[in-house]
């Protein structure tokens, strides 16, 4: 009876250590989880209004993993559009955020040829390594040194049109580039033309141009363009510019003919499609057409809108074109230790679940739970844009210097403009972007040996 007494004895203390232990691993886990508590991270970015609020989500969601205090910046909040200059003129002030989510390669690459920018750690590397493709590294990277972790994305071929008005004009979806021009024709006559197009904005007109070029020329064409290994007099850039060029001076194709498309920005585009008043049948843009539809237009997307893949021209593939925002790391940020845990955390589907919840979020991130969209539209252009894989591009006028593929009133933007104006000479328009171009590189050359 001694002996049973003294063995559940010794079994009720070894019952109680093990408690305990557990007790205080829980403890220590909780420590750890926490381990940045006091500490304050600062991350600028190019988001506002809803957007900001979003990601807000995200930067409360690291702090309550972490216990980090988190601060956001937006680089829009004094109206203006110069990414680059607003985080140049905070790290000149003493005032450099600890991360920024940057949203083009070409930033990228010159905050890095600046030596702004902290290489990201191997754990950084293994766990975008593990949860997006390659295309996202190499692009995150500059002279193989990775240094940016691509959180948000864009899917930059998706043609969008109401399901009702297709069914009402007899038509179905396109596989061809050749087929939307006929099926464009048939919604024609049928009552609406086809495209309402943005060209007020000037930069939906490079995305026109890029997605027509990926799938004429092919993805080595396309890389060699964008990196400014062929000039823009190249037979291949003449031929997309005819191929657009056909499609820009046919009214029954374009809503209003240049002239009215010069009047329309991205907004008005959409509306003229999803409006009560339809002026057009279809708006070529990328995934953010849905957010817009809902937003501006109180309309429900799964139910009154659908989108077709932007479909191959001349035989090619299907083209797949994107964008993203990248976090870095800034040199001259305070707070190294939290800036890196909070990039590794960005890695994670649970991150992007944050936002992709919310609506407006696209994330290229390939293990996050498609369900974490809050609508079957959204889902369907989030598995194109996956699925893809490595035949995704990047946007080619992101990756070229700003004063070339992303300046309002200049360089590409501005000869597309007077290209959809007077299509008819695609000879003249590729010496005028090549000459653009030329100069552009050569200016970003000089003022990186500055």
């Amino acid at each position: 009876m001694r002996r049973r007494r003294i063995a559940v004895s010794r079994l009720a203390a070894a019952l109680a250590l093990a408690v305990t232990a557990t007790a205080c691993s829980e403890l220590q886990n909780a420590a750890t989880d926490q381990e940045f508590n006091g500490r304050t991270l600062t991350v600028a970015g190019p988001w506002s209004g809803v957007e900001q609020k979003n990601f807000t989500k995200v930067l409360n969601a690291f702090s309550e993993e972490t216990g980090a205090k988190t601060k956001y910046v937006s680089t829009r909040a004094d109206g203006r559009d110069d990414f680059p200059g607003f985080i140049g003129n905070m790290i000149k002030e003493g005032k450099a955020p600890d991360v920024a989510m940057v949203p083009q390669v070409s930033v990228l690459q010159q905050f890095a040829e600046k030596d702004w920018l902290e290489p990201l750690p191997p754990n950084v590397e293994l766990a975008a390594a593990r949860n997006f493709a390659l295309v996202w590294q190499s692009s995150g990277s500059v002279r193989r040194v990775f240094y940016g972790l691509y959180f948000k994305a864009s899917h930059k071929s998706t043609v969008w049109y109401k399901p009702k008005t297709y069914k009402q004009a007899g038509v179905k979806p396109p596989k061809s580039y050749k087929e939307m021009l006929r099926v464009g024709e048939a919604l024609s006559q049928w009552g609406l033309p086809a495209f309402s197009i943005a060209a007020k904005d000037g930069w939906p007109l490079t995305d026109w141009f890029e997605n027509i070029y990926l799938s004429q020329a092919g993805a080595s064409k396309y890389s060699e363009l964008a990196s400014n290994e062929i000039g823009w007099t190249d037979p291949s850039v003449v031929k997309a510019l005819t191929t657009l060029g056909e499609l820009f001076k046919d009214e029954d194709q374009v809503a209003g003919g240049g002239s009215e498309a010069l009047r329309t920005d991205l907004v008005e585009s959409i509306g003229a499609v999803f409006d009560k008043d339809p002026k057009a049948a279809m708006v070529y843009e990328g995934d953010f057409v849905s957010g817009i539809i809902s937003g501006e237009f109180n309309r429900n997307v799964d139910k009154e809108a659908d989108f077709f893949p932007f479909p191959a021209v001349d035989g090619g593939e299907p083209p797949v074109i994107s964008g993203g925002d990248a976090a870095v790391a800034l040199k001259a940020g305070k707070n190294k230790e939290v800036t890196m845990a909070f990039i590794e955390w960005l890695a994670t589907p649970e991150a992007a679940e944050v936002w992709a919840k919310q609506g407006g979020y696209l994330s290229p991130n390939i293990n996050l739970d498609l369900n974490a969209y809050p609508g079957e539209t959204t889902r369907k252009v989030a598995k194109s844009l996956v699925d893809a894989g490595e035949s995704v591009q990047f946007d080619m006028s992101d990756q070229t210097p700003a004063a070339f593929g992303a300046t309002s009133g200049a360089g590409e933007w501005q000869i597309l403009q007077n290209f959809i104006r007077d299509p008819s000479d695609p000879e003249a328009t590729a010496r005028k972007l090549d000459a653009a171009a030329s100069k552009a590189y050569l200016d970003a050359s000089s003022a990186s040996q500055r």
